[in-house]
């Protein structure tokens, strides 16, 4: 966990980072969560990979771990005692080593049926840029949610089980951001990802909600786009501001700089959707809080002024998220309770495909 015995420390364990600090290092917050997502386009299949190392403010440490895939509905997640993260580096990892993240590396052991061992070389990261995704939001103290994407490609070598089944991932598409916050999620938020668009190379992502610290509170949506040369990052809310319309099918973002406007599109079906675990970090719980779609439909327009259209793509593999606890239970509730098995206390690991 982050050093609190220096000024830089106390700051830094609010959540909150400095103009070109390095936001993937731990904080010392509630929640500290790191995220995967590989895309195999030729295969037509998604894996995603997930660690939260939560804080019990009592003493403790526990995690939240989750692999999951597209099709098939696999997941395989739960909540296990003791866990870490580095303040030093990008690292994190359970006591119990069911889940490792150190640097360009992640291995995940849920059983015989949810493995992953993953490397990427030549990584594709973000642009030494003064502030991280979520832009001068970064520097702002104890916010109840923070996101950084961190990881945009790159030269993929591993492989995975997933429900038994072997999967090489060599030459995969990849994606990593992290997410850290005083005390989990906020109460609604959004969240996309793309990659298998017939650029290869190319890379969207976008993450809103309401984010709050003490009485300041707004609605905030920062969306990046990468493709051929060109990084954008919009959501700055005077300057590149992100309008965001979200229902739990339709995902629809409009961002507009002095430069660049760029549209996103995205839709999927409410009953193909994960319901994920989300850390309640004091109650050392998870709780059914999140409908996320791992292939789901993503369009994307960027213009550019004077120019007009500069790029267009459009995905069969995106990812997906509407995030709130009402909607999730709901959802869950309408299945037959919490049909993948991701809500629960620290304890043993139980495998529930979704039907």
């Amino acid at each position: 966990m982050a050093n609190r015995l220096n000024p830089i420390g106390l700051y830094r364990g609010t959540g909150a980072d400095l103009p070109y600090g390095n936001p993937l290092l731990a904080h010392g917050v509630g929640m500290e969560g790191y995220f995967w997502r590989v895309t195999l386009p030729e295969e037509r299949r998604v894996l995603i990979a997930l660690i939260g190392v939560n804080d019990d403010r009592a003493g403790g440490t526990w995690a939240t771990v989750g692999l999951g895939s597209h099709p098939g509905h696999f997941l395989q997640a739960g909540a296990l005692d003791g866990a870490s993260c580095d303040s030093t580096r990008l690292a994190a990892r359970t006591d119990g080593g069911e889940f490792v993240a150190e640097g360009n590396r992640v291995r995940v052991n849920l059983g015989d049926q949810a493995k992953l061992d993953l490397t990427v070389e030549d990584e594709v990261l973000w642009p030494n840029r003064r502030f991280g995704a979520s832009s001068w939001f970064h520097t702002i103290p104890a916010l109840n949610q923070y996101w950084h994407p961190h990881l945009f490609g790159g030269t993929v070598r591993g492989s995975a089980v997933i429900g038994g089944e072997e999967w090489n991932l060599d030459g995969a598409s990849v994606y990593a951001e992290k997410n850290w916050g005083r005390g989990g999620f906020p109460e609604e938020w959004w969240w996309g990802q793309a990659q298998g668009f017939e650029d290869r190379d190319a890379c969207v992502c976008f993450a809103g909600g309401r984010v709050k610290s003490g009485p300041f509170a707004t609605e905030v949506t920062a969306l990046v786009v990468r493709f051929g040369d060109t990084f954008l990052r919009l959501g700055d809310p005077f300057l590149s501001r992100v309008t965001a319309d979200v229902s739990d099918e339709e995902w629809h973002l409009t961002g507009k700089s002095g430069r660049w406007q760029v549209e996103v599109h995205g839709k999927a079906e409410l009953g193909a959707a994960h319901v994920l675990p989300v850390p309640l970090p004091s109650e050392r719980r998870n709780i059914a809080a999140a409908l996320e779609h791992l292939g789901g439909k993503m369009t994307v327009t960027v213009s550019e002024r004077g120019k007009g259209v500069v790029w267009r793509g459009e995905s069969q593999l995106a990812g997906l998220e509407h995030g709130g606890r009402e909607r999730a239970e709901a959802e869950a509730n309408r299945r037959g309770g919490t049909p993948d098995g991701a809500a629960g206390p620290v304890g043993p690991l139980v495998i529930a495909p979704v039907a």
